[in-house]
């Protein structure tokens, strides 16, 4: 058993249950933001949850993964069939951010970046075309063409820990390409097209 202090503690949870939780109650100058900031400089060593796929094992809800800098045209239909879709829609997009660490005038080429190399596969999910024999997923990016590094060194939140522990940076960076490249299969599997029933 292991004593911790209440911001310990309190830390500790947000950030197991969470990456966001544990940025949102936690100002910059308290003791939990300290532990926070130790343990993700560190790296995570589990996948991101996706929450996609979650919202697709409903069945009923629209789904789309976007990235205007990288697929203007797939956003556009993403939203319009969103708008269309009779019920609950859900539009997961890519949006830079100043604590990515990078100079945000590139953000539109770092998403295409994330695109391009799995990070952030786009695709359309309408539970409609079930109804027309079609498979609801449609997988809008190619198979990843540049490596994971070419996106994650660009931005200081990866570049940390590299700094700090090479070895373990390392690590999580041979883990997070295996993750990218069976998360990418996963969606070309779930995306194949429906094989037509034969007439006899």
């Amino acid at each position: 058993m292991s004593m911790l202090d209440a911001n310990e503690a309190v830390a500790s949870v947000a950030y197991r249950a969470s990456e966001v939780i544990a940025i949102y109650p936690i100002t910059p100058s308290s003791g939990m933001a300290e532990v926070c900031d130790e343990w993700a400089a560190a790296g995570k060593p589990i996948g991101k949850k996706d929450l996609g796929l979650i919202a697709m094992n409903y069945g009923n809800v629209y789904v789309a993964r976007v990235a205007m800098g990288a697929k203007d045209t797939q956003t556009v239909n993403a939203i319009y069939e969103a708008m269309r879709h009779p019920g609950p829609s859900l539009i997961i997009a890519y949006s830079h951010c100043i604590a990515d660490g990078y100079n945000l005038s590139t953000g539109m080429e770092q998403q295409k970046l994330a695109v391009n190399t799995g990070a952030w596969p786009l695709y359309r999910y309408d539970p409609s075309r079930h109804d027309s024999g079609e498979n609801p997923l449609k997988l809008d990016s190619r198979k990843p063409k540049e490596p994971l590094y070419a996106y994650t060194d660009n931005e200081a939140r990866f570049r940390m820990l590299k700094m700090k522990d090479p070895d373990r940076a390392k690590e999580l960076a041979k883990f997070a390409q295996e993750f990218v490249d069976e998360r990418f299969e996963l969606y070309e599997r779930l995306a194949k097209p429906y094989e037509k029933a034969k007439e006899e």
